[in-house]
């Protein structure tokens, strides 16, 4: 009686058996080296952003959310193997959101202080950015923070900016934001606005030689990170590792270049 059967049944078993071994062996895209983030969707990172924040976090003419801290979260996801599934929420409700468990992290320049430490768990810095005092290109007057006593800045009254000035003596005149700043800068209607870097860089990336210049930086960036809650250690130094990758291959500097003009993650 032939054995053939028999061994052809045995080689059978053995392939199966190792195919089950490399399947075992796969990597889950709801972990990362074994590692169980306790993530609200296993195998996706959900990352909650305001999507009305450009260049950050906004939609583009076809309805796509994109933006600097869009395409950080998402080659991050990519470096950890995971999806991504972005919320968006308003900032008002965006902290209360990540209590609650609704997302895993947030996406949204959110900055790194001492009050947010307390509660909160912050990633690497991917975005460093220090304020700035922007004057029109002809204008060598200031030349640091206290010489603008006496001078007239626009900044809205609800911004640090605001603060920053009228600390060292400006007469701050009262504006809804940035455009409206700039509008009052350029028909010399005010000497000066204290803003922060990177809303300076958009301006002059997307609106082409403005005939403004930064005067004067802070000597303390303002830091933003990726923020979760104090339960997601390992998520965190997760997303450190990731960022770290990011930096050392080029990823954050390209991203950068390609909203800024230049690399703002350090």
């Amino acid at each position: 009686m032939s054995r053939r059967p028999a061994v052809l049944g045995a080689l059978v078993l053995t392939a199966a058996l190792a195919l089950t071994g490399c399947a075992s062996n796969a990597a889950d895209p709801s972990t990362s080296d074994g590692a169980d983030f306790g993530l609200v969707d296993g195998g996706t990172l959900t990352v909650a952003t305001e999507g009305t924040y450009r260049p950050f976090s906004f939609h583009d003419a076809s309805g796509e959310l994109v933006g600097y801290d869009v395409e950080i979260a998402e080659a991050v996801a990519e470096k950890l193997g995971l999806e991504i599934s972005f919320q968006e929420t308003q900032w008002d409700g965006i902290f209360a959101g990540l209590d609650a468990g609704r997302f895993d992290v947030i996406a949204n320049q959110v900055s790194i202080n001492p009050d947010r430490e307390e509660k909160y768990l912050f990633s690497e810095p991917y975005t460093v950015s220090p304020g700035v005092i922007v004057v029109e290109e002809g204008d060598d007057s200031i030349a640091s923070f206290s010489d603008l006593q006496g001078k007239t800045t626009a900044q809205s009254l609800t911004s640090n900016w605001y603060e920053l000035a009228e600390q060292n003596g400006a007469n701050v005149e009262a504006v809804e934001g940035w455009a409206q700043a700039v509008e009052l800068l350029r028909q010399d209607r005010v000497d000066a606005t204290v803003n922060d870097s990177l809303t300076f860089l958009d301006y002059e990336k997307n609106e082409g030689p403005t005939g403004l210049k930064v005067a004067v930086e802070t000597d303390e960036p303002s830091l933003s990170a990726f923020a979760t809650t104090k339960d997601k250690e390992e998520l965190v130094t997760a997303i450190d590792d990731a960022l770290a990758e990011l930096r050392e291959d080029g990823t954050l500097a390209e991203i950068g270049e390609k909203y800024f003009g230049a690399d703002v993650s350090e």
